[in-house]
């Protein structure tokens, strides 16, 4: 007789814990702080640009001291609030002959997108910082052998002052890789914690469609 194996809970597969104030904070108490990047026509770019921009590119990496990752988001354009839009605007109009141009024009975007299959694409790079033991304690490995020999009255931080000393730190690498990223010629924005969990959400739940509002992002040419 098959025994039927427990199904697990989507929290028990999702290693986050909690997204606070810009912030994702996973099950092992690391931080991850997310940055939208803009993207950027390298193809078109001269031959002497392209050098520039690899060799900015490779100084960027090699003055951070700590890991990124790089994440492509890639997903098929979802033009229904478009089409929506357009059908509201048939629905008002009261010339005929306008009522037909957009009912053309609705049908011939439907075609378009259904026959190239149109991708839209986000760019996000995430900054990672994991607070260490002797970090955290405040404590160097010499204090630690000292507080043997000697009491100490120790004030032990909330974990609230915990949580801003830590999201400091994160943020002085995010701005370090926002400064690398300008140097390149692309900007980047942090996602907040609204469009964090919308991103995750969508990341999670891919069959419900486009519904992220994280925030727009001008292109390099």
């Amino acid at each position: 007789m098959a025994v039927a194996t427990p199904q697990k809970r989507t929290q028990d597969i999702v290693p986050i814990k909690e997204v606070r104030d810009g912030v994702v904070i996973l099950k092992d108490n690391s931080l991850r702080m997310i940055i939208m990047v803009s993207s950027m026509n390298f193809a078109l770019k001269s031959s002497e640009e392209q050098t520039a921009i690899i060799l900015q590119y490779q100084n960027f990496l090699n003055s951070l001291d700590f890991s990124l990752q790089f994440l492509i988001q890639s997903r098929s354009l979802n033009i229904d609030p478009y089409i929506e839009t357009l059908s509201k605007r048939e629905g008002e109009q009261v010339n005929e002959l306008l009522k037909i141009q957009i009912r053309e024009y609705i049908e011939f975007v439907r075609e378009f997108v259904t026959a190239t299959k149109i991708v839209n694409k986000n760019f996000y790079t995430i900054v990672p910082y994991s607070p260490s033991v002797l970090g955290a304690s405040g404590k160097s490995g010499m204090d630690f052998v000292k507080s043997f020999f000697k009491k100490e009255t120790v004030t032990k931080a909330t974990p609230q002052e915990t949580f801003e000393e830590h999201k400091l730190q994160l943020q002085q690498r995010a701005n370090a890789v926002l400064q690398g990223l300008s140097r390149i010629g692309l900007r980047g924005v942090p996602l907040n914690t609204e469009e964090l969990i919308e991103l995750f959400y969508g990341l999670y739940n891919p069959g419900e469609g486009e519904k992220s509002k994280v925030p727009e992002l001008a292109t390099s040419g």
